[in-house]
């Protein structure tokens, strides 16, 4: 039993190979039908020369040509083509005698198509069968020996060797079988009437009917004959053609007549009453159409399809009242008509599309097919105008999807795609596919602040940490490409420090915060660099410009320059009995730190001797006498001046000014004359350099005499900048940031001076150039002395005439009333700085 299956399999294997053999296409193979699911077609891959490891990177693919079953596959690990589905050359081909299955290899970047044709070979899995269960034949008795009756053809669905190759007749007295073949090679088998009938002996009989096919092994059918024998009738009936045929247009609508057949008969009554019926089909499709058994009209009675069937070929049998019986073909051709729509069908989608990918990349396949044939089955392609996209023709009915343009996904992040397919038809038929492709970020736009610069703000003496602005910045791109963080442009520097010694930022919210506390004396304002930068790779940044501005707080009190502020009452100023009121005396010169209201000053006396005696001004801080000066008045005098911001709140600071009235420097009180031996032997000292000095400087003189000149002459041209009649105070008390040049400064312009001062010593000699306030005095009230004069005035005066000679008088203009050194013997305790000046 085993070797009786074994032999079948070896039969079937032998088939394949010798049957095994090209067809046209790319790469052919031929293989019998009924393979099973995974079986192994052969190596596509070897047969074809791809690269076996590329066939899973280029989404390599099998697809069918003509309908959506996918027969075979493909194995990517191995290359061999496999069966998917059942193949039925039956259900493939019919009655074909060549069935060819058509499929496409298609493999993607770049794309490539291989026909594929695989020649389906029949296997006789078919038996024949006969269109009835039973024949029934009536036969007259009349009927000679050697007569015909007509039995028909068993169907089997195989082909060739496999289709229906003999007939046999079950052994009897009456009948034996004759086989023969029609124009198309279909055997078919005739009743002989090999002994005359006898009603009278046997009326009816059966006989069995069996069709042999020409597999291994062999199949076969039976159907029973049930012969009733009748009386004689010796006319079948004669169709008016052997061969009908017709021509419908598919889709003819159910009821819709094709054709009429016509049959006629010799006899007359029963025997030549006709009734007409379809023998056979020829694909066993017979619900397509009907036949009036009367009239012989055909007509439509399901759905014609060209698509399916394109031809029908149909045997009618006229049988008589009698059972004779007479047969005609009737054949059905179908025209095809325009009556399918393309179908787009998207085989592959790059999805999403980076938006730097340059035109004509590649971004999809898409594959078109219209079951019509010929103009019908011709489609055109195209897709909508306003996407930068488009559809290039590839192979066959393939169309590459390309880019056409730039992209930009901060613009469009999505593409609704459209495409439009219609065939060449009249009227044409169109059908339309929309599919979405959404575009990739890629880090291409550098975050955007949204101002071009920022100001910041802030009150001097902040705490640390205090916001001071809070800077944004916008990334179009998306995720990490569109997140920004913020930071200080790196190496960026503030008056030669990092700034972030002053600055810093948070690197998610852009704000901006002082590091410390800022002071408004030390920096006015500063500029730094703030950096966006976003989070994509390589990342973007872009730099805006954050200035800073630092508002004054009045955190400075105001600072006496002159007299000092400690009290020392050596600083004392020599006032003349004979002054009169309004005449200045001297002058508080005090500076504030800070700036504008902040810095405002105003003089206020809040003490003194004599309250009535003299007055400050409110904001120039000269001392002056309220009235002349009378024999009852005190000598010694002391102020009290206060120095008061105009902040809030004010800050203020003291200091104390004291006066000595007196014309005569012998009515000086005796403690003012202690250090006068002291003073002596600095003078003498200061008179022997002063003596080597002039020596040197002689021995140049006319050397450099010319450049003396000039500079004599620059210096008459030079703007001399004084008190208003105050009195020498040293450079070293003025810093140099009081002497602004916006107004805002403590001290101003109109009342710095020059100093010339020898070196080291109280007794140095003061030259004071002409004050730039030249009606402080009247003219008239400037007395021009000689120095006789004054001789007269200080004639009582003690000590050599070498020592009262160092007293030395300079008078530069007549702005000044009094204006003289006093030698140390003679104003003992006098410092050589305190002055009598502008009367």
């Amino acid at each position: 039993m085993e070797d009786n299956r074994f032999i079948p399999l070896c039969l079937g294997l032998l088939f394949l190979f010798l049957f095994l053999r090209p067809v046209n296409g790319d790469v052919s193979y031929s293989i019998p039908e009924e393979l099973k699911r995974g079986s192994v077609i052969g190596n596509i891959a070897t047969d074809l020369g791809l690269n076996l490891g590329r066939l899973s990177a280029r989404k390599a693919r099998i697809d069918p040509e003509d309908d959506n079953v996918h027969h075979c596959g493909i194995n990517l690990n191995t290359g061999d083509l496999i069966v998917r589905e059942r193949i039925d050359r039956e259900g493939l081909c019919g009655k074909k005698a060549s069935c060819v299955l058509k499929q496409e290899l298609v493999l993607e970047n770049p794309l490539e198509l291989h026909q594929i044709s695989i020649r389906v070979l029949d296997v006789n899995d078919n038996s024949p069968q006969f269109n009835e269960d039973s024949l029934k034949l009536e036969i007259r008795e009349s009927a000679v020996k050697g007569a015909l009756f007509l039995l028909g053809e068993a169907h089997d669905e195989d082909i060739g060797e496999n289709a229906v190759q003999t007939y046999t007749l079950k052994q009897n007295s009456h009948f034996k079988l004759n086989v023969n073949i029609k124009p198309g090679g279909r055997k078919y088998c005739e009743l002989v009437l090999d002994k005359e009938l006898d009603r009278e002996d046997k009326k009816d009989m059966m006989l069995l009917l069996t069709a042999f096919d020409g597999g291994s092994p062999p199949r076969s059918g039976t159907v029973g004959i049930h012969v009733i024998v009748l009386d004689a009738n010796d006319n079948a009936p004669v169709f008016s053609q052997a061969v009908y045929k017709v021509t419908i247009p598919e889709n003819s609508p159910p009821g819709v007549l094709v054709t009429t057949v016509s049959a006629s008969d010799a006899d007359e009554g029963i025997n030549s009453e006709i009734t007409f019926a379809f023998d056979r089909t020829s694909d066993s499709r017979s619900n397509i159409f009907t036949l009036n058994p009367k009239t012989g009209e055909v007509r439509v009675a399901g759905v014609v399809d060209y698509e399916k069937v394109s031809s029908y070929e149909m045997q009618i049998s006229a049988k008589d009242g009698l059972g004779l019986v007479s047969y005609s073909t009737l054949i059905i051709d179908v025209t095809d008509v325009n009556d399918n729509a393309p179908v787009i069908s998207i085989k592959s989608l790059t999805e999403p599309v980076a938006e730097d990918a340059p035109p004509g990349t590649e971004v999809g396949v898409i594959h078109v097919q219209d079951r019509d044939s010929e103009q019908n089955g011709q489609v055109r392609c195209s897709i909508q105008q306003d996407v930068p996209f488009k559809l290039v023709p590839s192979i066959k009915n393939y169309y590459s999807l390309v880019t056409s343009g730039e992209l930009d996904r901060e613009l469009v992040s999505h593409y609704n795609i459209t495409i439009d397919a219609s065939d060449r038809g009249s009227p044409p038929l169109s059908s339309r596919k929309s599919l979405g492709l959404s575009v990739a970020d890629v880090n291409d736009n550098p975050p955007v602040f949204q101002r071009e610069s920022y100001s910041a703000y802030v009150s001097e003496n902040n705490k640390a940490g205090s916001a001071l602005c809070r800077v944004s910045a916008r990334d179009p791109d998306w995720r990490q490409n569109g997140t920004v963080i913020y930071s200080l442009l790196a190496g960026a520097e503030v008056n030669g420090v990092p700034a972030s010694s002053y600055v810093a930022v948070d690197g998610d919210t852009g704000e901006v915060r002082a590091v410390g506390s800022l002071d408004y004396e030390d920096l006015r304002s500063f500029r730094v660099q703030v950096v966006a930068r976003d989070k994509g790779s390589p990342p973007l940044s872009s730099n805006v410009s954050v200035s800073v501005w630092i508002r004054d707080v009045n955190d400075n009190s105001p600072q006496i320059l002159y007299p000092a502020p400690d009290g020392d009452s050596s600083v004392t100023e020599l006032v003349p009995k004979a002054a009169q009121g309004g005449s200045l005396v001297s002058k508080v010169i005090a500076v504030d730190a800070d700036s504008g209201q902040n810095a405002r000053l105003s003089y206020h006396i809040v003490k003194s001797t004599d309250p009535g005696l003299f007055t400050v001004g409110l904001h120039s801080g000269e001392i002056r006498t309220r009235r002349d000066i009378s024999e009852s008045d005190g000598m010694r005098q002391n102020l009290m001046v206060a120095v008061k911001d105009n902040g809030q709140p004010p800050l203020s600071a003291t200091c104390s000014v004291y006066f000595l009235l007196s014309d005569n420097l012998s009515e000086l009180p005796p403690e003012l004359k202690d250090v006068s031996s002291q003073e002596r032997e600095k003078n003498s000292k200061v008179t022997f350099y002063l003596l080597v000095a002039l020596v040197s400087v002689s021995t140049f003189f006319l050397t450099f005499m010319v450049a003396v000149l000039a500079v004599s002459f620059c210096r008459r041209r030079k703007p001399r900048l004084l008190l208003d009649g105050a009195l020498a105070v040293p450079g070293a008390y003025l810093p140099p940031n009081y002497a602004d040049v916006d107004g805002t400064a403590t001290l101003r312009s109109a009342y710095n001076y020059d100093a010339y001062l020898t070196t080291g010593s109280r007794t140095s000699d003061f030259n004071f150039v002409r004050s730039y306030d030249d009606d402080t005095l009247p003219a008239a009230q400037t007395p021009a002395k000689s120095l006789g004069d004054f001789d007269e005035m200080f004639g009582d005066a003690e000590g050599p005439p070498e020592v009262q000679s160092s007293v030395q008088f300079h008078f530069a203009s007549a702005g000044f009333h009094k204006v003289f050194i006093l030698d140390a013997d003679d104003v003992a305790g006098v410092s050589p700085t305190c002055l009598w000046l502008n009367g």
